[in-house]
């Protein structure tokens, strides 16, 4: 009888729905404008001519600063469409949309009295309101819109005479500081998106006003607490403003917080964390100074702060200190889904152990201006990786609840004890605010600022295509003509892509194109030519463009095995990660008595112990690829519970199968 089970455990399974695209898991120019030309770029990445001008329409880095890459839109050029859109919106009708109104209650940053949370509830808030804003434009909301201008108008009107403005003298954070400028930066970032949109004049004198008061109380916090660790978040800021006004007290101000911060440089060109130092749990799990560099949210939000720098230092050793703390990272704590461990503290490469949603957002954040500063096709494809794999699959498909810590081999959702190196037992739920409320809080920026960074303007006064999915770019090209680029696509469900350029005037400017590394074979075709880019390369086509022209873009999807711990095998197809498509039963533990908010636990209802059987070298060879119609939520499963409001308590089951589902064998 043993027997007999253990043969039918390990037999080949005849075409099983294997795995699931549900996310939970010399310069070319053409003589006269006459002809157009298209060249695949180094891998380095660096665009021909782009370096040689600067673009006129854009606000760039002002000199001493060096150069980025790419010139960074405004809030509101690129807009989301198709089913990019419609994840926005199911943003706006979850947490995002509400979070205010049962939670985050009557706020200090408004006026109010204040809301009772564990830990510091400022953070939450400046957290908050950097999702809310940029979601309420991006989507043109009027009641989202209407929900930030208390908080907006509070803010504005609370600047004190020193500069100091929002938070009180004495926050509780557990430093127990007097104020904590780590909350403000969140703030500045905040208000800069605002300005973006609506030029409102109030915003730059409150931060030149704000970067003088650091200049003179930079003493008050050393190197060593969260402010130092944190602190040249700043930067963006600073950079902002000095590129609007000229004013060079602001990088000298700058240049004092740097001088006061925590040396990232130095931390991820030798990197302690590594192999050796997991396996002789040599790795702090606590808040002191050096348990601040093991902790995932710091990590994450510091791997962009090098290469911030490097645009003051202009020394290439803090640029390559950003691509090395994503190497190191990788090397021995690297995870499917494009993450690092982190369950509070770094903690590996196993498949069990976690990444904290704040970890996820925030490593987009630095991914997304390390893009902006180096233009390298590799930190592209990183991003993407984290945004249609790790932030979809640490929510709910109708974004009312998150994990605090995700999993790649995540087989049981439950309340139980787990190997995580210092989170509660509640960190894998589904729910408001499992462990802790600080992901609550800041979960809500990453879909907003991934549509924020996915075109951006360049050098020679032409446009890039940077990340791929459904939107629409309006923005200035050569001469000034304002263009409108309709991006037509179910990317990274599939990877035909089809630009419609909308112009008033035939007009002369060119178009980049990032390809990705996996995608080999690529075309690129355009009226008046053709070409085949490499793979990890930019294409670029110099042309006259006229209204009711397309590129058309296609980017072989082909299946592709990634060898990873202990010689596991991830599949990937594009951009996304698959996972096994196992039965799962939702029993909801609590009611937050509020829409949709609601604590998750799931369990498998089907075996999910299986070994896929491929060709590590040919995958492709192996595995049938499905594609269904794009549902109203992207990534959901079928039989997920999707809650719509005016809704009964229970949701009901989705009954839509995912974009993409992959058959194979396994045992």
């Amino acid at each position: 009888m043993a027997i007999d089970q253990r043969k039918d455990r390990t037999r080949a399974l005849d075409r099983r729905s294997f795995l699931s695209g549900a996310a939970l898991g010399a310069m070319s120019i053409g003589l006269g404008g006459l002809s157009a030309n298209s060249l695949s770029l180094s891998a380095a990445d660096v665009l021909p001519g782009q370096m040689l001008e600067r673009n006129m329409f854009y606000v760039e880095m002002r000199s001493p600063l060096l150069p980025t890459r790419f010139v960074k839109l405004p809030l509101g050029a690129v807009r989301p469409t198709g089913w990019l859109r419609k994840q926005l919106i199911i943003q706006s009708n979850g947490l995002t949309g509400h979070l205010d109104e049962f939670v985050l209650t009557d706020s200090e940053w408004k006026g109010g009295k204040g809301f009772k949370l564990q830990g510091p509830p400022y953070r939450y808030t400046a957290n908050y309101l950097e999702g809310l804003v940029p979601l309420a434009y991006l989507l043109d909301d009027q009641r989202l819109r209407a929900k930030s201008k208390p908080y907006i108008e509070w803010i504005l009107a609370s600047a004190k005479p020193d500069g100091w403005f929002c938070t009180p003298r004495k926050d509780g954070d557990e430093e127990g500081a007097t104020p904590n400028p780590e909350y403000l930066s969140l703030i500045l970032k905040m208000l800069i998106n605002y300005c973006e949109v609506t030029d409102d004049p109030r915003v730059v004198p409150l931060a030149r006003n704000y970067f003088k008061y650091l200049d003179e109380h930079i003493q008050e916090w050393p190197a060593a607490s969260w402010w130092g660790n944190r602190a040249m978040e700043h930067a963006l800021a600073a950079y902002w403003l000095y590129n609007h006004t000229g004013d060079s007290a602001i990088l000298a101000s700058l240049g004092k917080i740097h001088q006061n911060s925590y040396d990232w440089t130095a931390f991820f060109a030798s990197f302690p964390w590594d192999d050796k130092a997991l396996a002789e749990k040599l790795i702090p799990h606590k808040w002191d100074a050096a348990g601040k560099t093991a902790h995932n949210v710091a990590v994450a939000c510091a791997v962009k702060f090098p290469a911030l720098w490097h645009l003051m230092s202009q020394r290439e050793n803090d640029l390559q200190a950003s691509f090395q703390a994503i190497d190191n990272l990788d090397r021995y704590h690297g995870q499917a889904g494009g993450r690092f461990s982190g369950d509070e503290h770094l903690a590996g490469r196993r498949p069990t152990q976690g990444l904290e949603l704040c970890g996820v957002v925030e490593y987009m954040y630095s991914l997304e201006k390390i893009l902006e500063i180096s233009g390298k096709v590799s930190v592209a494809d990183r991003l993407e990786l984290l945004a249609f794999n790790s932030l979809p699959g640490t929510m709910t498909p109708d974004c009312w609840a998150h994990q605090y810590d995700q999993q790649s081999n995540q087989v049981l959702v439950s309340s139980a004890a787990r190997d995580w190196t210092s989170n509660g037992n509640e960190s894998n739920l589904f729910g408001l605010m499992p462990n802790y409320p600080c992901c609550m809080g800041n979960l809500h920026q990453g879909w907003p600022r991934l549509v924020e960074h996915m075109w951006m303007a360049t050098h020679d006064q032409g446009l890039a295509a940077l990340l791929f999915g459904p939107s629409r770019v309006t923005a200035q090209v050569a001469g000034g003509t304002q263009v409108t680029i309709t991006e037509e696509t179910d990317y990274p469900f599939d990877g035909a892509i089809r630009f419609h350029i909308g112009t008033p005037q035939a007009v002369s400017f060119p178009l980049c194109f990032r390809i990705p590394a996996w995608a080999e074979g690529a075309t690129l075709q355009w009226r008046g030519g053709k070409s085949n880019p490499s793979a990890g390369t930019y294409a670029r086509i110099e042309n006259v463009w006229k209204a009711g022209d397309t590129v058309e873009l296609q980017l072989p999807m082909r299946v592709r095995a990634e060898t990873r711990y202990n010689h596991s095998v991830s599949l990937l197809r594009g951009p996304l990660y698959f996972s096994l498509r196992i039965g799962k039963k939702y029993e909801e533990l609590k009611s937050w008595n509020y829409l949709g908010a609601a604590d998750w636990a799931i369990e498998p209802l089907t075996a999910w112990n299986y070994a896929i059987q491929v060709n590590r070298d040919d995958p492709g060879h192996d595995v049938q690829t499905v594609r269904n119609a794009m549902g109203d939520f992207p990534f959901a499963d079928k039989g997920d519970p999707i809650y719509v409001d005016k809704q009964p308590a229970s949701p009901p089951p989705y009954e839509q199968n995912p974009p993409v589902v992959l058959l194979a064998k396994g045992r």
